[in-house]
């Protein structure tokens, strides 16, 4: 099972165009916020048209999963938090997203929404403690946009901007992977990472760079390998072995990772076994 993750796209339609190219490559898409660009020239319910379809497309190809990010907001709930209201709308096309709790294969995917208030983020415990008892026999992901506090993945390189609750949680409840985005320099700062262990938690954050392809993490989940590819370059990391830092650059890329050769190629770098 090979899974794309991305994030902080930020209605950057070369983008989007990279992603509905390779998306064929992978056995799962999963978003993790942020497909809207507030401070975009581009009109806000003209950007959610637009995405909407994308996702749409993408779905039509292989399976998508999508959590909202706080670039998402569109609207106000009854209770006057922020919510993406457009986001909860995908699940008419048929795509998992905020709220939902889905099993796919061995692993139960919790998708948690962006919350600005009380309101969002009770539910939001109340889903975690209801999956918590789902979880047995099976592999735990959380889709989060926010990576924790006091975490390299949401180290801003001055300090750390991460959701504290999300620290908490992960505390409480020890899913196996979160992944998340939001803290765009976190991969690209000294003391800053794309994946951190927390206890028996690994944690994901793609980053951000400008252009595309996005910086990005294929993760094969039977070969137990996570690659990071961006414009500084690639790194590997296996998920059952402990984490070292600093992370070496890859020399080779994993064999697994042939199902992502278009995107290895649009980086510009070539698929290679290792021995």
């Amino acid at each position: 099972m090979r899974w794309l993750l991305v994030a902080d796209l930020h209605y950057s339609l070369p983008k989007f165009d990279w992603l509905l190219q390779i998306a064929a490559d992978y056995d799962l898409v999963i978003f993790a916020g942020d497909a809207l660009d507030v401070g975009s020239i581009v009109d806000f319910r003209a950007q959610t048209l637009v995405v909407r379809k994308y996702l749409e497309r993408i779905a039509g190809i292989t399976p998508i999963i999508v959590c909202s990010g706080n670039h998402d907001l569109d609207s106000r709930s009854e209770g006057g938090e922020k919510v993406a209201r457009w986001i909860n709308d995908l699940h008419t096309a048929g795509i998992a997203s905020d709220g939902d709790s889905i099993v796919l294969g061995d692993t139960l995917f919790t998708i948690c929404p962006w919350w600005d208030g009380p309101v969002v983020r009770e539910k939001l415990t109340a889903q975690l403690e209801a999956d918590r008892a789902r979880r047995s026999g099976l592999r735990w992901v959380w889709v989060h946009h926010a990576p924790p506090s006091a975490s390299p993945t949401s180290w801003s390189g001055s300090r750390s901007l991460g959701d504290t609750d999300l620290e908490q949680w992960i505390a409480r409840y020890s899913p196996d992977l979160v992944i998340a985005g939001h803290i765009h320099q976190s991969p690209f700062v000294k003391d800053g990472s794309w994946v951190d262990r927390v206890g028996t938690t690994w944690v994901f954050n793609t980053g951000f760079q400008f252009g595309a392809p996005p910086a990005f993490i294929a993760l094969d989940i039977v070969a137990g390998e996570a690659v990071w590819m961006s414009a500084m370059g690639v790194q590997v990391v296996r998920l059952d072995a402990p984490l070292h830092r600093p992370i070496a650059p890859a020399s080779a890329l994993p064999a697994w990772f042939g199902g992502g050769k278009s995107a290895a190629a649009a980086m510009g770098y070539e698929v290679l076994a290792r021995p």
